[in-house]
């Protein structure tokens, strides 16, 4: 998932993404987005309700865009 944050939150937003377990990577970036999350989830209504329950949620969270990587 990559997630743009209100300025100056980019670093309570990388914590707070930090603490949720199914929250398996979180690193900031330069550019267009400010935090690139690895999470996992089971199936789809699990990851939904990560993004609109639990991520959406965070104070300074202002846009996400969630990719869902495929195997070949």
């Amino acid at each position: 998932m990559l997630f743009k944050t209100e300025p100056s939150f980019e670093r309570a937003v990388y914590l707070a993404l930090s603490e949720n377990s199914s929250v398996a990577e979180v690193h900031a970036l330069y550019g267009e987005y400010d935090l690139l999350v690895r999470v996992t989830s089971n199936d789809e209504k699990g990851l939904t309700n990560l993004l609109m329950q639990q991520f959406r949620m965070i104070s300074g969270v202002k846009e996400t865009q969630t990719l869902i990587a495929v195997e070949y």
